[in-house]
C-alpha cells in the first residue's frame, strides 16, 4: 500500500475524517458499519472508494456528503468541523460546498435540463436571470448546451447523467460526489462519461466516487478499498485511465 502523503501534504485539506464509527441500533441489535475510518482528502484530489457490498463505502459516502451523521470521531469539510452541526446548518454545507451525482440521476421528469441544472441555485436564492445563465453555462461545460428545453424522457441516460453532473456543478462545490454515476450506463457511455469526469479533475474539481468497478476506479489518481468497515488499502495510482 502506498501513502498518498507526498501528493496531498502542500494541498489545503477538503476532507478530514478521524476515527469515524457508524452504528446503527435497531431495538437491542446493533450493527456497526465503520470502525473508526480515519481518511484526508486534499483539494483537487480524485479518489475512488472501492469495496464488495456491506463494507460500508456508501455509509462512508453519506456521510461525507453530510447526508448522515457518525456515531463518534470528527469530520472537517474544507475548512469547516461539520460534525455538531445541527439539520439546518448540515443542509446549507450541502448546498454550498457539495455537488451530488447518483446513480439514478435523480432529475425532475416534467423539467426541462436548463431548470433541473438551476435548481439548486433557486433553494440558494439566485434571482431567476442569473441561475438560468449560470445554468446555461453549466450545460456547456458537460457539452449539452443545445439541450437546454429537452426533458430528461427527450434525453438518452447518458445525457441525462450530464445534466446531473451540470446541476452538481452550479454551485461551484468544494467537493464533486458521484454514487456510481455509470451505474445505469452502457460501458461506451460510461467511459465517455469518465472522459468528463477526468476533464473536470484536470481543471482543479475534487472528485471522491463510489463503484464496484475495476474499470471505471481506474480513471481515479488515488482508490481507497474497505472491508468490514475499516480501510484496507488506499493507494496513490502510478498510471491512470485518460
Amino acid at each position: 500500500m502506498s501513502s498518498p502523503a507526498a501528493s496531498t501534504a502542500e494541498r489545503p485539506l477538503a476532507i478530514d475524517l478521524h476515527q469515524i464509527e457508524k452504528v446503527y441500533e435497531n431495538g437491542l441489535l446493533k450493527v456497526t458499519v465503520l470502525r473508526g475510518v480515519t481518511l484526508t482528502a486534499a483539494q483537487g484530489e480524485y479518489i475512488a472508494i472501492m469495496g464488495p457490498s456491506g463494507s460500508g463505502k456508501s455509509t462512508l459516502m453519506n456521510l461525507i456528503g453530510c447526508l448522515d451523521r457518525a456515531t463518534s470521531g470528527t469530520y472537517a469539510l474544507d475548512g469547516i468541523d461539520v460534525s455538531q452541526l445541527d439539520d439546518n446548518a448540515l443542509a446549507d454545507i450541502r448546498l454550498r460546498k457539495l455537488g451530488f451525482v447518483f446513480q439514478g440521476f435523480s432529475l425532475l421528469a416534467r423539467t426541462d435540463a436548463l431548470h433541473n441544472v438551476a435548481l439548486p441555485l433557486f433553494y440558494a436564492g439566485v434571482p431567476t436571470k442569473r441561475r438560468l445563465a449560470l445554468a446555461q453555462h453549466a450545460l456547456a461545460q458537460v457539452g449539452l448546451g443545445d439541450r437546454g428545453r429537452h426533458e430528461p424522457s427527450q434525453l438518452s441516460g447518458g445525457e441525462q447523467q450530464r445534466v446531473a453532473i451540470a446541476r452538481a456543478l452550479i454551485n461551484n462545490p468544494a467537493v464533486l460526489l458521484a454514487d456510481e454515476p455509470t451505474g445505469n450506463l452502457d460501458s461506451k457511455t460510461g467511459e465517455e462519461l469518465m472522459l468528463l469526469f477526468s476533464k473536470l479533475h484536470e481543471s482543479g474539481r475534487t472528485i471522491i466516487m463510489v463503484t464496484h468497478d475495476e474499470q471505471i476506479a481506474r480513471h481515479a489518481r488515488r482508490v481507497i478499498r474497505l472491508r468490514d468497515g475499516l480501510i484496507v488499502d488506499d493507494t496513490v495510482r502510478r498510471s491512470f485511465a485518460s
